[in-house]
């Protein structure tokens, strides 16, 4: 189907489409950190907009909340307080900053000298397996409620074709609540008390600003970062259009900073490229990026609801726990599947110990830390990750 064939009304419909496609995982991402939802629809639809300005409007992609970010934000608001780590995200966008200019300078192959698979693939595993824990326990509050959602967002992925395989968060999410509700689960006291019209974001967020979260993100964001990456290419053969040579992968990298910063500076979560909607464009062969700022500027829309904020917000915590039960361990998966893709030789002993090193660290709590500088968790196992790659001898596999 060519886009310029569609009419004003069927590109609308098809932007709001899309938009449904990466709504569960959008608003996801705040009610397990603790923001608001309506905080996140607006950063997405402000960072997509933002996205396209950089990269002269060519690119079809749709910027969401990162899940790569929720073990951090969970771990560092416990030590910094959500508001504080919500500030120090700024320094994602320093870290895409970064990365555009050395693209724009090097190219692609010094990112992967220094960020190879065999440091990549296990900081991925990091992110999905640290968050395990609170998975179990936020699910175990009603174990009725979890499974529900998790057999629910297992069918569809299981069984579902086209669009509606792309939308298990949120079918599960809906199966949940439908269920939280009959057993008399949910309190609609909040939602009854909103406004429908609310403002979405908060102008503050930088008068909490501390180096201490925001150094602690720096090596967090080098992961995202390099998925980014494999998202431009997997866009760029969905379009049949080579967006890594125009408008270039250090202006997709700057447009994807940017949208952080935004989002840091009005108290959203991280952005990053969303696969979902980039799977919607495979299906439905609509790749016009005018219709991906339809589905932003709906996003906006739906972000001053305030009635809608709460309805999110009353959702039980077993449902999401439910969802995070086969979400954080897909997300490891997918760290699995890069070493896999890559053909990472774990016959070689330097990428054993590199592995090694780095979940153990990781999924034991290392903690660094020297004054009032601390890092950990995945932080901490990705710089360990690159140093040792980069110090250890690469030899033939024994």
């Amino acid at each position: 189907m060519e886009t310029e064939q569609l009419s004003t009304v069927k590109k609308t419909i098809v932007g709001v489409q899309f938009l449904f496609v990466a709504f569960g995982a959008t608003v996801l991402v705040p009610l397990l950190i603790g923001i608001d939802p309506a905080t996140a629809l607006f950063t997405a639809g402000l960072g997509t907009f933002l996205f396209h300005f950089l990269t002269k409007g060519k690119v079809p992609i749709f910027l969401g909340s990162s899940f790569a970010f929720i073990a951090p934000i969970i771990a560092a608001s416990k030590q910094w307080g959500l508001p504080g780590t919500i500030a120090g995200l700024t320094s994602v966008s320093l870290v895409y900053f970064v990365m555009s200019a050395l693209v724009k300078w090097q190219g692609k192959r010094l990112l992967d000298r220094i960020f190879p698979p065999i440091v990549i693939g296990p900081a991925i595993i990091l992110i999905g397996l640290s968050l395990s824990g609170s998975a179990v326990n936020m699910a175990k509050t009603n174990w009725i409620l979890a499974f529900a959602a998790l057999i629910t967002a297992i069918l569809v992925l299981t069984f579902c074709r086209g669009l509606m395989k792309l939308v298990p968060i949120i079918t599960g999410v809906v199966v949940g609540y439908v269920l939280a509700i009959a057993m008399g689960e949910v309190d609609f006291s909040g939602v009854i008390a909103a406004p429908w019209i609310s403002c979405p974001v908060s102008f503050d967020t930088l008068s909490h600003f501390s180096w201490g979260p925001f150094i602690y993100m720096l090596p967090v964001a080098i992961a995202p970062v390099l998925e980014h990456i494999g998202d431009v290419y997997v866009v760029s053969a969905v379009a049949d259009k080579d967006f890594v040579k125009e408008p270039g992968l250090h202006r997709t990298m700057l447009g994807d900073g940017a949208a952080c910063l935004a989002s840091a500076v009005l108290g959203g979560p991280p952005e990053t490229t969303y696969s979902e909607v980039t799977g919607a464009m495979s299906i439905t062969k609509v790749t016009s990026p005018v219709v991906i700022r339809i589905a932003a500027a709906t996003a906006i829309c739906f972000s001053i609801v305030g009635k809608l904020s709460a309805l999110l917000q009353s959702i039980p915590q077993a449902v999401l726990g439910g969802i995070m039960l086969l979400l954080f361990g897909t997300i490891a998966s997918v760290g699995v599947q890069n070493l896999m893709h890559n053909k990472v030789d774990l016959n070689k002993t330097r990428n054993v110990i590199i592995m090694s090193v780095m979940l153990t660290m990781g999924l034991g709590g290392a903690v660094l830390s020297s004054g009032s500088f601390t890092i950990s968790g995945i932080g901490l196992s990705a710089v360990v990750g690159v140093v040792l790659n980069l110090i250890l001898p690469d030899k033939k596999a024994e």
